[in-house]
């Protein structure tokens, strides 16, 4: 099943369903107004929409129409908890050498609560207010989550995921290291996160669904040149283990957001990465410094993931960095 949320002047939007080659979408109003609203009832709704967008498969499904991401809010354009992880072993070993910092403890997921009270749609504007804080982006997965009981176990926690979902964590480089230093945590250096267009349930990605991992290819173009193609599959921990460190000491919400971190592959050199960041710690490791600058305003970074089958699972995340307006 693929949804989506298109604009009618609320901050939630109206979900509609999206057929499986996301050409054609129909509105889902008779079944739940909002992706939050279904997800509250996930078990009642979820056969609607299924057979919903059977019917609109089939060309069956009254009041369907071209589905255009241009207009696509995120599919879940605000929600109550953003909680994302580092799982990429890859990644975090190579930063940890290049920041001089002493690995995590064995076995313990990293993870930190973000910003959860918008995310933008997959072809809005991103604004900055300076090129000097270190504007990156950082291509993710992330998974949607039913009601998550406190102290809930992984394999419980893997049949609590209702949808996958393909993310940019922006971060503002300069500005991450002085807040990881005061111990309490990111708030300047970690704006609002971005979507892919559609939401999918994990079905939809057959055999790339894996123990709660997303066995796709991220492919990143920076200004129309690729920078990374890496796969989800290698991540230390899957979703459901993410989700039940989350819920250790408390419950989550239907509709929290849980991320992957920067999907990352053991061979970066080969396949490129999915952030700025870990390019020039490459750089640092290869040549002794960083070279690759970060993002200037006008920049312009595309995101999509690839299914097994060489087509779009979410659609694309296509934005371009700009100048925040004085006062914004």
């Amino acid at each position: 099943m693929r949804l989506a949320t298109l604009p009618n002047g609320r901050a939630d939007g109206r979900l509609v369903v999206v057929s499986n080659d996301l050409s054609l979408c129909a509105p889902a109003d008779a079944i739940a107004p909002t992706l939050q609203d279904a997800l509250d009832r996930w078990s009642v709704t979820a056969p609607k929409l299924d057979a919903l967008q059977r019917r609109l498969d089939a060309g069956n499904a009254a009041d369907s129409r071209p589905f255009e991401p241009i207009h696509a809010m995120a599919p879940l354009p605000r929600a109550w908890q953003w909680l994302d992880a580092s799982a990429y072993p890859s990644h975090g070993e190579l930063m940890n050498k290049v920041l001089g910092i002493a690995p995590a403890r064995p076995g313990t997921p990293l993870m930190y609560q973000g910003l959860s009270d918008r995310f933008y749609g997959p072809r809005e504007d991103v604004s900055f207010p300076d090129e000097a804080d270190g504007i990156d982006f950082e291509g993710e997965f992330g998974v949607i989550t039913d009601a998550v009981p406190m102290g809930v176990t992984p394999a419980t926690a893997l049949g609590l995921i209702r949808l996958v979902v393909q993310i940019n964590d922006w971060s503002l480089r300069a500005l991450a290291g002085p807040e990881m230093k005061t111990g309490f945590g990111w708030i300047q250096a970690k704006p609002a996160c971005s979507m892919a267009p559609v939401a999918v349930t994990p079905d939809v990605l057959g055999r790339a669904w894996l123990d709660g991992r997303p066995g796709l290819d991220l492919a990143v173009d920076w200004n129309g040149g690729r920078f990374g193609q890496a796969n989800g599959a290698p991540m230390e921990f899957g979703f459901h283990e993410l989700i039940a460190h989350a819920a250790r000491t408390r419950a989550l919400p239907a509709g929290s957001v849980i991320g992957s971190g920067t999907v990352s592959n053991g061979n970066f050199r080969e396949v490129g990465s999915s952030c700025i960041a870990e390019r020039r710690g490459i750089e640092i490791v290869d040549v002794g410094e960083a070279r690759t600058g970060f993002m200037r305003f006008g920049d312009r970074v595309r995101m999509e993931a690839l299914g097994l089958d060489g087509r779009p699972v979410f659609g694309a995340i296509d934005q371009i960095v700009v100048a925040a307006p004085a006062g914004h």
